[in-house]
């Protein structure tokens, strides 16, 4: 049985009332969205993120994994007591970014295609 979620304090917004800046505080950064596409596709524990993306430093998935948890993007659940693992997931508000990580994958590789990387 799923452990109930705890309703954790929101990240504040940087720029009080302005929507970009609350939307770009909660998905940017180097690894966000990456994160948030590899967990569209399943929920995955730590470990599976980290072989994903063998270039991000177990720091920083923690750090980014912690803020899109904080703005209620993914979900932490432990399977039981240390050492056993933790999944991640994306909850149904984070499913709602699916639409803008598709089109910022879209447009990257139109990028890429356009300078030849």
């Amino acid at each position: 049985m799923a452990k109930p979620r705890t309703k954790k304090p929101r990240r504040r917004n940087p720029v009080s009332d302005c929507p970009l800046t609350a939307a770009l505080s909660a998905i940017s950064g180097k690894w966000k969205l990456i994160i948030i596409y590899w967990l569209a596709e399943a929920p995955r524990h730590f470990a599976g993120l980290r072989q994903l993306m063998p270039s991000i430093s177990q720091k920083v998935l923690t750090e980014q994994l912690r803020e899109l948890a904080a703005d209620d993007i993914v979900i932490r659940e432990s399977k039981g007591p240390v050492p056993e693992p933790v999944i991640y997931s994306l909850t149904d508000y984070g499913r709602s970014l699916m639409p803008i990580v598709e089109q910022v994958r879209r447009w990257g590789r139109g990028h890429i295609d356009r300078f030849g990387e």
